[in-house]
């Protein structure tokens, strides 16, 4: 007889501990899904980082294609890119002179 009265009491007492240890677990988990290495905020970030570097590729990108166009005028002999870029480098000169440039007659 007593082990009747035990039986019910034992199978009262896990109930009482599982609804904790399943809470608990979703808890866990649920956290984990939230902030673990994979986590939804991760996920954030990874997008945040790849919209930032899709930008930077397409910045890059036009500066290449630019630059590109700029070496293919040079060795097609462009006579307006040729005279730009001489002007350029003449007008620097050296640290404190002047230059002045000289109206066409």
């Amino acid at each position: 007889m007593s082990a009747m009265r035990i039986r019910p009491s034992v199978v009262r007492i896990i109930c009482w501990l599982t609804v904790p240890a399943t809470l608990g677990v979703a808890a866990y988990f649920g956290t984990y899904a939230l902030y673990g290495e994979r986590g939804y905020v991760e996920l954030l970030s990874t997008r945040s980082q790849l919209t930032a570097a899709h930008a930077q590729l397409a910045q890059l990108t036009d500066k290449r294609m630019r630059l590109e166009h700029r070496i293919q005028l040079l060795q097609s002999g462009d006579s307006d890119l040729i005279e730009e870029l001489a002007r350029t480098k003449l007008m620097d000169g050296a640290p404190g002179q002047v230059a002045i440039p000289r109206q066409r007659q």
